[in-house]
């Protein structure tokens, strides 16, 4: 397995949530990394990314609330969510972030915000 997510739940809103991100060495060493998530009826999109130096970039809906980070001797991606609204609720991945170098998507985790 290259990519496994874990860590997404049920949580109120305003709750907070911790993802972790177990990438292969492979993808992880030589890629700038990111979190992805899908909503029911929607397409794929970016949350957060980081590069492999550490700097990080945001979509706007979940600026200041949200901070990925990454441990490379564990080869791992984080995503802090905080202030969690219901329509953040989705399925959460992690993968590499240029579209050449991903890696198969994985089941990803189940993040849901009841109101």
């Amino acid at each position: 397995v290259q990519l496994q997510a874990f860590g997404g739940g049920l949580v109120q809103a305003g709750g907070s949530l911790r993802l972790s991100c177990a990438a292969s060495w492979n993808i992880f060493s030589r890629n700038d990394m990111a979190w992805y998530r899908q909503a029911p009826g929607k397409q794929r999109s970016v949350v957060a990314s980081i590069t492999r130096g550490g700097v990080t970039n945001y979509a706007d809906s979940v600026k200041g609330r949200f901070t990925i980070s990454r441990d490379n001797a564990k080869s791992t991606v984080y995503l802090q969510m905080n202030s969690l609204k219901p329509e953040d609720t989705a399925v959460y991945y992690c993968n590499a972030l240029a579209l050449f170098s991903r890696a198969s998507w994985g089941q990803g985790t189940q993040v849901t915000v009841s109101s």
